[in-house]
């Protein structure tokens, strides 16, 4: 087997599995009881939200756990929202977002604020001048992804909120579910920020929202006490656990891991730059983990179906997006349907070895002349 989908999924890492069980079984007492058990688990509850909060810059007090980057992306979104709008209701995202980004906006579109999309150049960046020009005085939010999950460009935060901060009531959110454990994150340069646990080797179920403390939030859960008044719930002390491994051994190895990523991507490039047929999307700096592709002529999901057949497993789009749909990000960048149609998306870990891509490429060869 050849897997080469890890920007939907990740595979657990064994000290990620070890940490969660022996929470679990270390710590039966609910962190919220006041006796002796409980008292402990909340100790180890505050513990792995310290370490968190300082492996990615915020404070312990900033830090909401959810179930993941879905959730969290939609109670930044909707939070704000209701939070702050008496003060406008109008948002601005773009079409490089994960639908669980463009959902919530388009949910709130119908209850009546406003939603505009910014512009992309052809490299895949925000249009910050486009974003200049849609910001307003009535402007609460820009909710936008530091790595995009289908091409993998990696947007100037910094320059995004320096954008954003000249508005007194406008906040930004950035999705960096593609970014933490890849790429250096510096929470300084965002209001609020989403990472989910099982794109970086932990378990699906645990995800987090950061948020400075100077925003407010309307919770989208209410009732009981939790680690946070932003999201009620029993706090689930062994996946916060293994949420603090997941992020340790990512952020620890950054580099580490990264280099070896950046091999294997110039190898893959290389072999698609011989092949007039195929357009390479991706920019040349942007996140190596992700290398998207487009087809000329080729019925990409027959393409996945032939590599499937080899157990050979990549995407043609976010695991998220309708099947026989334009891939949103590659057609904001390239304006052609037909290109936006035929996407293929190969993302890479780590744990993906050179022998693996030798064989993709030669099974990928082998498929595209039949």
């Amino acid at each position: 087997m050849i897997y080469l989908d890890y920007a939907a999924h990740t595979p657990l890492d064994a000290e990620v599995l070890k940490a969660f069980g022996d929470a679990a079984l270390q710590y039966p007492g609910n962190p919220n009881s006041p006796h002796a058990l409980g008292l402990e688990a909340k100790k180890r509850m505050e513990e792995a939200t310290a370490h968190i909060a300082s492996m990615l810059s915020a404070r312990p007090e900033e830090l909401i756990y959810t179930s993941g980057a879905s959730e969290s992306n939609n109670h930044a979104i909707k939070g704000v929202a209701k939070s702050y709008q008496r003060y406008g209701k109008h948002i601005i995202t773009s079409f490089l977002e994960h639908a669980s980004v463009t959902g919530p906006a388009a949910a709130l579109q119908n209850e009546g604020f406003e939603i505009d999309f910014v512009n992309v150049t052809k490299t895949g960046e925000i249009d910050l001048e486009h974003l200049r020009e849609l910001l307003r005085e009535d402007t609460i939010l820009v909710s936008l992804a530091i790595v995009d999950s289908e091409i993998g460009v990696i947007q100037p935060i910094d320059k995004i909120y320096e954008i954003v901060k000249q508005k007194p009531h406008c906040f930004l959110h950035v999705d960096a579910t593609q970014a933490v454990g890849k790429i250096p994150v510096a929470f300084e340069h965002m209001d609020l920020l989403t990472c989910s646990g099982h794109k970086i080797y932990g378990l699906t179920g645990i995800g987090l929202l950061l948020k400075k403390e100077n925003v407010m939030l309307e919770p989208l859960i209410h009732g009981g006490l939790s680690t946070t008044s932003f999201r009620s719930g029993t706090p689930a002390l062994a996946l916060a656990v293994s949420l603090e491994k997941a992020i340790e051994l990512t952020t620890g190895n950054i580099d580490q891991y990264r280099d070896s990523v950046v091999y294997l991507n110039r190898k893959l490039r290389k072999a698609f730059e011989g092949n007039k047929n195929i357009v390479i999307n991706t920019p040349e700096n942007s996140s190596p983990y992700i290398l998207n592709i487009s087809m000329k002529n080729i019925n990409t999901n027959m393409l996945q179906s032939a590599l499937n057949e080899k157990d050979i497993f990549v995407a043609t789009k976010s695991a998220c997006c309708a099947v026989n749909t334009v891939s949103k990000p590659v057609y904001a960048m390239t304006k052609d349907k037909k290109l936006s149609l035929a996407t293929l998306r190969v993302s890479l870990s780590h744990l993906t070895t050179e022998e693996e891509i030798d064989t993709f490429l030669e099974v990928f060869e082998a498929a595209l002349k039949n």
